[in-house]
């Protein structure tokens, strides 16, 4: 009688873990890895449609985080993304042209259940700013 007690009392605590756990794994298996088509417009140098290429491993301290690849004319460039609090932020680093490194390509958009939307596309260095508008995933 008295374990039968303890168990009442246990169930609920035990089905709030297991719902939390679920969620967390749910959340989780939303994943950004992919490519992702991203045309800038409304810039002064850089309109153009890009293909940027994402890992969503978790590698820089957030849940959606990781390595990203800008593939343009002349071969994929490295960088790194986050999703922090709706907002995807992509930067790239990107060969001056003037002997020493480097110039940043940046995207920032809205993002949510895995999927990218608009936002701003700025390339520092240069000092040039535009829209971008994420395509569809696995679209380029």
């Amino acid at each position: 009688m008295k374990m039968t007690r303890h168990i009442r009392r246990f169930i609920p605590t035990a089905l709030a873990i297991a719902a939390f756990a679920l969620t967390t794994s749910a959340a989780m298996a939303q994943s950004y890895t992919g490519n992702w088509p991203a045309t800038v417009t409304q810039s002064q140098r850089s309109n153009g449609t890009y293909c940027v290429t994402l890992t969503d491993d978790g590698s820089y301290g957030w849940p959606h985080s990781g390595e990203a690849k800008l593939n343009g004319q002349n071969g994929p460039y490295p960088g790194y993304f986050t999703v922090i609090n709706g907002l995807i932020t992509v930067t790239f680093t990107y060969p001056s042209g003037e002997g020493d490194c480097c110039d940043f390509f940046v995207f920032t958009a809205r993002a949510s259940n895995r999927n990218i939307g608009k936002g701003a596309f700025n390339y520092l260095g240069l000092t040039d700013n535009g829209l971008v508008a994420f395509g569809k995933k696995d679209g380029c």
